[in-house]
């Protein structure tokens, strides 16, 4: 999933200040997941703005809404859009997608990120999340186990791990983070493919990332 975590409420207020009426508005996904944008955060932000500006004696109106997805236009319901439409301005908590797909929903609407959009993640616990996926656009996973070097690894090698992997953990963050070609050997030793690590890989091939500008992908099959 797509992790985010809340921007600082000093650096909301500021972009929102001059708003006389505005949306707080949430996404049930992703954000809602990693505790940074839901329902529940929408409410609870949407009370400190409130109380800021009542502290500075300014009058501003606050609304809230929560939608499932900010970026799939069919979520986008009549109540949305018009709740979105009579605001001067919109504080979504969506990801760095939802916030450029309302922009272009919307163009008369002034919108305002909310969170900072951080990673593609994994759940490792209650409140902790990892990066698991860099979206580079060629999925190298098969040739290392299932386990990506391109995400895990700090300098994203290819062809082992550098010198700084010490006891199984890596240099840059020795007591959180592991070593991701510590991990890899452990993986195919398991499995009994430890001569997978003789095989040479060739630089990775970044025009699939952002080389070729913007990406986007098409389906013939479900188009109409």
């Amino acid at each position: 999933m797509i992790v985010a975590e809340q921007k600082p409420f000093k650096e909301i207020y500021e972009s929102i200040k001059d708003s006389e009426k505005l949306l707080v508005l949430g996404c049930g996904t992703c954000v809602t997941v990693c505790m940074a944008g839901g329902e529940k955060e929408v409410g609870v932000l949407a009370n400190q703005i409130r109380l800021a500006a009542r502290q500075e004696d300014r009058k501003i109106e606050v609304t809230e809404h929560t939608l499932t997805r900010q970026c799939d236009d069919e979520f986008f319901d009549e109540t949305s859009s018009q709740k979105i439409k009579e605001a001067d301005s919109v504080l979504s908590l969506g990801c760095g997608v939802g916030v450029q797909h309302m922009v272009q929903l919307f163009p008369d609407v002034v919108v305002h990120p909310g969170v900072n959009t951080k990673f593609f993640g994994a759940t490792l616990q209650q409140g902790v999340w990892a990066e698991r996926c860099a979206g580079c656009g060629e999925c190298v996973l098969d040739r290392f186990e299932g386990i990506c070097p391109i995400a895990r690894c700090s300098k994203s090698l290819m062809n082992g791990p550098c010198g700084g992997s010490s006891n199984g953990m890596c240099e840059v963050d020795p007591e959180n983070s592991d070593c991701a070609w510590q991990l890899i050997y452990d993986r195919m030793k398991h499995l009994n493919k430890l001569d997978k690590l003789m095989e040479y890989q060739p630089p990775k091939d970044w025009s699939q990332d952002r080389d070729g500008g913007p990406r986007r992908i098409s389906r013939e099959d479900v188009l109409f």
